[in-house]
């Protein structure tokens, strides 16, 4: 005669094996004959189906229909810090306007502040920090060194741990760091191949080192400086195999290097600007990682711009010039494999090269 027992089954999603797998237990009541015995699998999974959507488990004849456990992955949420249009602007996870002011000036770097101040490019040669309430609580605008009468434009900003601020000057070809006051309290001189007020530089940061990672864009170069100005490391970008093409979309190809980061390994990531790619790059100059311009189904890569490496190891990439049927943001994962895209031609447009997700913590920009 059978008897009626308690039995819970755990279910583990079709592929998955490990500690991470997804799993969700069943608990139900089942009828056994106590003479024979049941043998389960190693895994622990009776029975599953290969769609997922039923799984069955017969247990001395009686079959035991469930309903579908698992939940669809979802898609990241986040919102976007970005400058394109005539306009800075906070957009929500639904696509709304959550905050904006006016920007007319084509931003090459943003940040939001742990303090919820903006850093905003406002000018050519103008940073400011403003408050949510739109006041500018501080500002700096770069003027010509001495011994210099010409143009000059700022393309990176930091503001650093000891509260100053960190800034690239083209034209002046300098890094100088900047006290509440405005005062220049720390200058280094750069190292350039091709001068010019607008391509001197591109992005740059301080690392924990003290040490300087700059963007050369003229010069195809990524160069890293020591306190005192003295060039340490140098990263001279290639073309990838590909022949050089003028232009600014996914037409055009060269070695106008945009970003870089120095990762905890000790490697750089590189955003290559129009090299249509992001790089990994080690002390080296070896390439040990890539995502070349064709390599995100459905997204061709134009002008790669800025970074962010998340937490999860993730990185978000910036996508300008690249039309509008392409993300102006991506998020894709070391296995090439894209999570969640921003393409909002609604507020920005094609030339959205300043951006950033908010609201993650530990991320490295």
């Amino acid at each position: 005669m059978g008897r009626w027992a308690a039995a819970t089954i755990e279910l583990c999603q079709s592929g998955q094996s490990g500690p991470n797998r997804e799993r969700s237990s069943i608990r139900f009541l089942a009828v056994y004959n106590p003479s024979q015995s049941i043998a389960a699998s190693p895994s622990g999974i009776l029975a599953e189906s290969s769609t997922m959507r039923f799984a069955c488990f017969a247990l001395t004849g009686i079959v035991i229909l469930t309903q579908s456990f698992a939940a669809p992955a979802k898609e990241p949420a986040y919102r976007v810090l970005a400058q394109d249009r005539g306009h800075v602007a906070i957009i929500d996870a639904s696509g709304k306007v959550q905050w904006e002011v006016e920007c007319k000036y084509n931003s090459h770097d943003i940040d939001l502040l742990p303090s919820g101040n903006l850093l905003l490019h406002m000018g050519p040669a103008r940073v400011v920090e403003m408050t949510p309430e739109k006041k500018i609580v501080w500002e700096y605008t770069a003027e010509p060194k001495d011994g210099y009468s010409g143009k000059v434009e700022i393309h990176a900003f930091q503001r650093l741990a000891d509260g100053l601020t960190m800034v690239a000057e083209s034209g002046n070809r300098r890094i100088v760091e900047v006290d509440r006051e405005g005062k220049i309290v720390r200058e280094i001189q750069l190292t350039v191949d091709n001068p010019h007020p607008h391509h001197d530089t591109r992005l740059a940061r301080k690392l924990a080192s003290g040490n300087y990672l700059v963007c050369h864009e003229r010069d195809g170069k990524i160069r890293e400086y020591d306190a005192e100005g003295k060039v340490v490391w140098t990263y001279e970008l290639d073309l990838g195999g590909r022949p050089a093409a003028p232009g600014h979309g996914p037409e055009g190809h060269g070695t106008d290097v945009f970003g870089a980061l120095r990762l905890p390994s000790g490697n750089t990531l590189v955003a290559c600007g129009n090299g249509n790619r992001v790089i990994e790059v080690t002390p080296g100059g070896k390439t040990v990682w890539s995502v070349d311009q064709k390599d995100l189904p459905g997204i061709t890569l134009a002008w790669v711009t800025t970074l962010q490496v998340l937490p999860s190891g993730n990185l978000i990439i910036g996508n300008c010039h690249a039309g509008s049927e392409n993300p102006q943001l991506i998020e894709v994962t070391r296995d090439k494999q894209v999570v969640w895209k921003f393409q909002d031609f609604q507020n920005f447009g094609n030339n959205l090269a300043a951006g950033m997700v908010l609201d993650v913590p530990g991320v490295l920009r």
